[in-house]
C-alpha cells in the first residue's frame, strides 16, 4: 500500500525528531511502551509449544452461542433453544452440539470487555492486548500500531527457523477486501521484518500450497539448481550489511518454498485420510483448521485461522438477519472447532497447544428491528482450551440481559496477556521496534485462575 508506506515514512520522521531534538525539553525520558516503576513477574509460566487462535470476522453473538440469556425479554434471548453439555449446569446454543459434547475439554470466559466499537479496533485489540495508534475513522493496517503476537513471536523466536513462527490463513482480516485490512495483523512498528505470513488463499480452498507459492515451468529441475548455484557466487561479492543478511533469509525461505521442502508440506493435506478431512469438513474454515494442526506439529508457534468470508458463508457481522446467518455460521464453526480439539486430544498435542477462539466484540442484548445485533464491546465470550489451561471452567459472567461484565471482568488486555502466559512469556518480556526503541509486550494479567 503505497499511501500507509508513505504515512509510516512520515511518522517515523517525525518520531525521529522528537526522540532527537524534543524527548529532553518536554521532560520524558523514559522510551516507548515503558512504565516508570518495574512490572511484578509473573510466576508459573505456561510451557504451550503452539497456539492455533481462531478468530470469528465480525463478532460471534455471546446471546446465541455460549452466553444465553433465557431468563429475559424476548427481544434479548432470541429465538435460539440452549442444550446441555459435558459439564454440568453448562449450556450452550442448540446449533453447537458437537462442542456441547466436548465442553469438558475447554473453557469459557463470559466477561471479557473493553470500550471500542469499530470493527479494526476491535481486531487491533484481540489480536494484540493494546488499543490502535490514535487517528479518526475505521484502523486499518499501519505501522504506527503494536504488533500482533504473532509478530512478536517472530521476533523473539524466529531465528534461522524454516517455516516461520506465525502463520496467518486462509484471508486477512476484513470485511471490504484488499486496501481495507484490519489493523493488527502485521508487526506495526516492530517493521515489516516481523511481519507474519499471511497466507491469502484468494478463493481457493485450503490444503494445497496456494499458486504463488508453486514454481513455474522456469524453476524447475536442473535449470533451477544452476541459478541457485549462480546466486551463491553472485552473493560471495556482496559486502555483508543487516540489509543484505535480510535479504539472502528471504531467499532461502522463497527457495525453500520453490523446492517443496518437508516443512512447507505442512500446507498440503493430502496425506490425510478422507476421515479426518470429513471430520474437519470440506470448507474453508475446516480446511484451514486441519491446516493449523498440522503446521503446529511442523513447528510453527501461532497460526491464526480468520473465519472465512465466502458467498455461501457470511461472516459474524450480523446487523440483520442473525438467526438464518447463525443457523449457517455456527454448524460450520462447531463441526471444525469440535473436530480440531478432538483431533489434537487423539494426537497427544491439545496439552501442549492452546487453542483460543475470540472476535472482535460481542453483539448487542437487544435485537433491532431488522432482526440484527450491533457492535458490543461491553461484553463478549471467549473460548480457550489446552496449553495448560483446566478444562470445563466457566470464568466471569454477564448481568441479567448479556450486556456488561457482572462477576471477574477480564479486559481484552488481561485475555491477550492469558495467551502469552500459556506460550511461556509474561508482561516484563520487550520487543524492539526498528528505532531501537524497547516496548513491553502486553499491559494486562494473565486470568491465572484458568490454569489453577
Amino acid at each position: 500500500m503505497t499511501a500507509d508506506r508513505n504515512e509510516q515514512a512520515a511518522f517515523f520522521a517525525r518520531r525521529t525528531f522528537l526522540r532527537a531534538g524534543g524527548i529532553s525539553a518536554l521532560g520524558i525520558g523514559l522510551p516507548a511502551g515503558l512504565p516508570s516503576q518495574p512490572l511484578q513477574a509473573e510466576e508459573g509460566l505456561g510451557k504451550a509449544k503452539a497456539c492455533i487462535l481462531l478468530y470469528m470476522i465480525g463478532g460471534p453473538p455471546q446471546h446465541d452461542t455460549f452466553d444465553m440469556k433465557m431468563d429475559t425479554a424476548d427481544n434479548i434471548r432470541g429465538e435460539f433453544q440452549p442444550i446441555s453439555t459435558a459439564v454440568p449446569g453448562f449450556q450452550v446454543c442448540e446449533h453447537l452440539p458437537r462442542l456441547a459434547g466436548l465442553a469438558d475439554t475447554y473453557s469459557i470466559i463470559r466477561s471479557v470487555h473493553h470500550d471500542q466499537t469499530f470493527h479494526a479496533a476491535g481486531v487491533h485489540y484481540n489480536l494484540t492486548g493494546w488499543q490502535h495508534a490514535p487517528r479518526a475513522g475505521q484502523p486499518f493496517l499501519s505501522r504506527r500500531d503494536s504488533p500482533s503476537i504473532g509478530a512478536v513471536l517472530q521476533q523473539l523466536e524466529n531465528r534461522g527457523k524454516e517455516l516461520p513462527a506465525a502463520v496467518q490463513l486462509p484471508v486477512y482480516i476484513t470485511q471490504d477486501g484488499p486496501g481495507t485490512e484490519w489493523a493488527g495483523q502485521h508487526a506495526g512498528y516492530l517493521g515489516p521484518r516481523y511481519d507474519p505470513l499471511i497466507m491469502d488463499f484468494k478463493g481457493e480452498l485450503p490444503g494445497l500450497l496456494p499458486k504463488d507459492f508453486l514454481p513455474g515451468l522456469q524453476n524447475v529441475g536442473e535449470r533451477f539448481q544452476r541459478r541457485g548455484t549462480l546466486l551463491k557466487r553472485l552473493d560471495r561479492n556482496r559486502p555483508v550489511s543487516e540489509s543484505v543478511r535480510q535479504q539472502a533469509s528471504s531467499q532461502r525461505e522463497a527457495i525453500g518454498v520453490l523446492q517443496s521442502s518437508p516443512k512447507w508440506q505442512a500446507f498440503c493435506i493430502d496425506d490425510e485420510p478422507v476421515k479426518t478431512r470429513q471430520q474437519f469438513g470440506e470448507t474453508h474454515f475446516g480446511r484451514s483448521c486441519l491446516v493449523a494442526r498440522r503446521l503446529v506439529e511442523a513447528g510453527v508457534r501461532l497460526v491464526t485461522v480468520a473465519w472465512p468470508i465466502r458467498p455461501e458463508l457470511s461472516h459474524f457481522d450480523t446487523h440483520a438477519g442473525n438467526f438464518p446467518t447463525m443457523k449457517k455460521n455456527l454448524p460450520v464453526m462447531d463441526q471444525a472447532i469440535a473436530a480440531l480439539l478432538g483431533d489434537l486430544k487423539d494426537r497427544g498435542m491439545l496439552e501442549d497447544t492452546l487453542v483460543v477462539c475470540t472476535g472482535e466484540f460481542g453483539r448487542t442484548p437487544v435485537i433491532n428491528p431488522n432482526g440484527g445485533r450491533d457492535h458490543w464491546g461491553s461484553v463478549y465470550s471467549t473460548m480457550l482450551a489446552g496449553g495448560g489451561i483446566t478444562s470445563g471452567q466457566i470464568y466471569g459472567s454477564s448481568d441479567k440481559q448479556g450486556a456488561e461484565p457482572k462477576d471477574n471482568p477480564v479486559h481484552v488486555s488481561d485475555f491477550v496477556a492469558t495467551i502469552y502466559h500459556a506460550l511461556g512469556y509474561d508482561r516484563n518480556t520487550r520487543v524492539i521496534d526498528y528505532q531501537g526503541r524497547p516496548h513491553f509486550i502486553v499491559k494486562g494479567r494473565p486470568v491465572l485462575p484458568l490454569f489453577a
